[in-house]
């Protein structure tokens, strides 16, 4: 079977895609070895709804605010439903089902092998996900064998967790989710924290998102970027999206929740969970970034901004203990169960091109794939704006990575001619 693009990946990227795709009359299929956004069905919890409003989450020619509250937040089940929905109305060409096992090179293009059948290509587009895989530090290792150790890509309540302490890993967006919903059930749950980024739900009246689309946060070049690989790492905010648009953070943990906080882990050992003691320089820099934010928030409300906004009180300082734990022992303890919110990794194993590097990350300039002509990639954080994190960054992304392909492709008929 042959077809000028093959899309891989059907979730809000792959979708996005294949509407440009359809926009530009080039013939393409999208294959997706489970069904439309198969991650979200499939690999989270219960209780997950989106860290950005539902008026930021928007595809080419459709919005999720059809029906719901514009200032509100995607539970999981809406936004499956919203893809769904999407597919159906572009009319994409997605087969289900169906894992691609193989892409490699041919004399005139590629081949995508899958265990349904094999297809030749002119173009790829990668558009599997960054979260393919839970990114696991080697301490997970060490974890005892009496000690459930799951990933956020396996929990789905505080009803699927052993009884006794939780130990979460990890303070951005998913660690901190979960370890306040944890100990609302009531567990005793500890924290470990390595860098994380702090970001308020709402700042003089507007919610963050808000702010950075209308500052211009959110348009900021990959290729403006200081050190980019570095900016692509960056945790997730700690954000929640709950209907009364509260704060998250560090703080509210430990004074609302009673969560004890402590450093980075470094290893799990003979039972033991040892830990950084730079918690208090950790949680300062955060603080730091954070105010950093909020001056330029200030700066352009000054110059551009409503009128209606409301007066620019910061958060409170994150306070951690002075001398916080560096090591605990997790039976004495009662801890039971760690929790890895060490956030994803994508898997590239089935890419036969010389498109990696040495530490098996995906070379490309702007989702333009290094080392493969006519070979892009979608959904990864940061890839063409700080918008490209989230879901609301496909719409630009794609029109970009869009006409770039239709380019490859018109150069291809030059040459041939």
């Amino acid at each position: 079977m042959h077809v000028t693009t093959v899309i891989i990946g059907a979730g809000h990227s792959g979708l996005a895609m294949s509407r440009r795709l359809t926009e530009r009359s080039i013939d393409h299929v999208v294959l997706e070895r489970g069904e439309v956004a198969n991650s979200w069905r499939t690999e989270r919890w219960d209780s997950l709804r989106l860290l950005t409003p539902t008026w930021h989450v928007t595809l080419p020619g459709a919005e999720a605010a059809a029906g719901a509250d514009p200032d509100g937040f995607l539970a999981v089940p809406e936004l499956v439903s919203f893809l769904d929905g999407y597919a159906a109305t572009i009319a994409a060409p997605v087969h289900t089902g169906t894992t691609v096992t193989r892409v490699g090179a041919t004399d005139t293009g590629y081949e995508v092998t899958t265990d349904r059948g094999t297809w030749t290509c002119d173009t790829v587009v990668l558009a599997s996900g960054s979260s393919n895989v839970p990114s696991l530090p080697a301490a997970a290792e060490g974890v005892p064998d009496d000690v459930t150790s799951i990933s956020t890509a396996t929990y789905r309540s505080p009803d699927d967790v052993p009884e006794g302490g939780v130990l979460v890993v990890g303070a951005s967006a998913s660690g901190v989710q979960l370890a306040d919903e944890l100990a609302r059930a009531g567990r005793t749950v500890t924290v470990a924290a390595g860098e994380h980024v702090r970001m308020p739900r709402t700042y003089r009246g507007r919610d963050a998102f808000w702010w950075m689309e209308n500052a211009g946060v959110l348009d900021e070049r990959y290729d403006e970027v200081d050190d980019i690989i570095r900016a692509r790492h960056t945790p997730s905010p700690q954000l929640i999206g709950g209907p009364d648009h509260a704060d998250l953070d560090l703080r509210t943990l430990r004074e609302r929740r009673g969560v004890r906080v402590v450093g980075k882990l470094g290893r799990l050992r003979d039972g033991k969970a040892q830990f950084s003691g730079g918690l208090p320089n950790t949680v300062r820099l955060a603080d730091l970034k954070l105010n950093r934010l909020l001056d330029r928030f200030d700066a352009w409300a000054e110059q551009e901004g409503p009128d209606d906004l409301g007066e620019p009180h910061r958060p409170e300082p994150t306070t951690v203990d002075a001398s916080p734990r560096i090591e605990l022992d997790l039976a004495r303890e009662d801890i039971r169960t760690v929790l890895w919110a060490t956030g994803y990794r994508p898997d590239h194993s089935w890419l036969a091109l010389p498109v990696l590097d040495y530490k098996g990350r995906l070379q490309h300039d702007g989702g333009v794939v290094t080392g493969a002509p006519g070979v892009y990639v979608l959904g990864s954080s940061l890839l063409r704006r700080r918008r490209s994190t989230y879901i609301g960054g496909a719409d630009q992304d794609t029109a970009d990575l869009a006409a770039h392909l239709a380019g490859h492709l018109a150069g291809r008929v030059r040459a041939a001619g």
